[in-house]
């Protein structure tokens, strides 16, 4: 982004959907057979030979329909087989959302053994699978070749309209202000937009830090505490697949002060060595927040971060012209003490502009804005 780095963290995930940070990392078996799928489909959900080879051969391959999953879990339910029941309609939610694939009408059957101890489930770092299966969707749809985005874009679209109140349409469910402690993700719901991708991509290169809402989730922290596990600095794991995770690149979301970042760590633990560091947490978190300070501007930064930034990184969605590449300005932002009301009144009139269904292509929706910009700065 044009004013730094930004991203959704465990913090995120812990509030949009309520699932534990904390927990064990899971390790589920990355080569499992359609053999090995029918297998599990007898022993976990209760289904004879001949009927689970059958649909796993209908398949293609280690997975199991969402709809075979639906139909098994009422069937299930109806005959009080609870466990079986259970089993099915859990693989059926993660399939079609934490852990949905890019076929969005199938589910892997190796994520089966995690729902074996169905007392045991909440022993398990939900809020990290989460964002790996996420982080890894986004790494593949960063390359030119990919045409589509796998993995659960609800949780990444709920989190844009919270961080970035003057992007994409959107209505509310409720405001935070009247909510009962539900997952922040029930906030929002889909509203049709008429801006494609391509034109976005201006619009963010455009931002400044006083369009973002840095720390959206200050009114929901009585009905889900903040948890520090979420400044651990080092690597989630899923299965054979590590990610780094550097929450000391975002300090801003937490309410810190932005310094520059050391170089992330090399991938060369073991999973079992990774999760001793996850679980011995504390040196972690203070090592993270050791060089920096709460702030009262969330979007503060320390001197040189910005130009530093701007050397390594790519700021900006919309490259440059080539007359330009050799040295890009770096962007001043005017913060102060007005920033607050900023954001504030950005807010108000994205607001009305939903209310009254203006398009954001629309020549009101830009004046507006236009309007709001030139009282700022004077």
């Amino acid at each position: 982004m044009p004013f730094g780095e930004i991203t959704i963290t465990l913090d995120d995930v812990a509030f949009l959907l309520h699932l534990p940070i904390g927990g064990m990392f899971w390790y589920p078996n990355e080569h499992v057979t359609e053999e090995k799928a029918v297998d599990l489909g007898c022993e976990l959900l209760g289904v004879d030979r001949h009927a689970m080879t059958e649909h796993v051969r209908s398949c293609r391959g280690a997975y199991y329909s969402l709809q075979w999953l639906y139909d098994r879990f009422v069937e299930y339910r109806a005959a009080g087989s609870w466990a079986f029941a259970t089993r099915a309609y859990l693989m059926m939610l993660v399939g079609s959302t934490i852990f949905a694939d890019k076929t969005f009408t199938l589910v892997e059957a190796r994520y089966l053994p995690l729902f074996k101890d169905l007392r045991g489930l909440n022993s398990y770092s939900w809020a990290s699978a989460v964002l790996v299966t996420l982080y890894r969707h986004l790494g593949d749809a960063s390359m030119f070749s990919c045409k589509q985005l796998g993995g659960y874009p609800t949780l990444l679209q709920c989190w844009i309209h919270e961080y970035f109140p003057t992007l994409g349409r959107k209505g509310e469910n409720w405001r935070p202000s009247e909510n009962v402690g539900l997952p922040r993700v029930m906030r929002w719901s889909y509203r049709q937009g008429a801006i494609k991708v391509d034109a976005y991509r201006p619009i963010l290169d455009q931002l400044t830090p006083i369009d973002v809402i840095w720390r959206p989730f200050e009114d929901h922290i009585p009905h889900r505490a903040f948890n520090e596990l979420s400044l651990y600095r080092g690597f989630l794991v899923l299965g054979e697949l590590h990610v780094p995770y550097l929450p000391d690149r975002c300090l801003r979301q937490f309410g810190y002060r932005q310094y520059i970042s050391p170089a992330p760590p090399a991938d060369t633990l073991s999973n079992d060595e990774i999760a001793v560091e996850w679980i011995a947490y504390v040196p972690s978190v203070t090592d993270v927040i050791r060089d920096t300070e709460l702030v009262g501007h969330p979007h503060e930064t320390v001197d040189g971060y910005l130009e530093r930034y701007y050397r390594v990184s790519h700021p900006q969605v919309v490259p440059p012209p080539p007359s330009a590449r050799r040295e890009v300005a770096v962007p001043v932002f005017n913060a102060g003490p007005a920033d607050p009301d900023w954001a504030r009144a950005s807010t108000l009139v994205h607001r009305y502009l939903r209310q009254v269904e203006a398009e954001e292509d629309d020549v009101t929706y830009a004046d507006l804005f236009e309007v709001l910009r030139i009282a700022h700065e004077h």
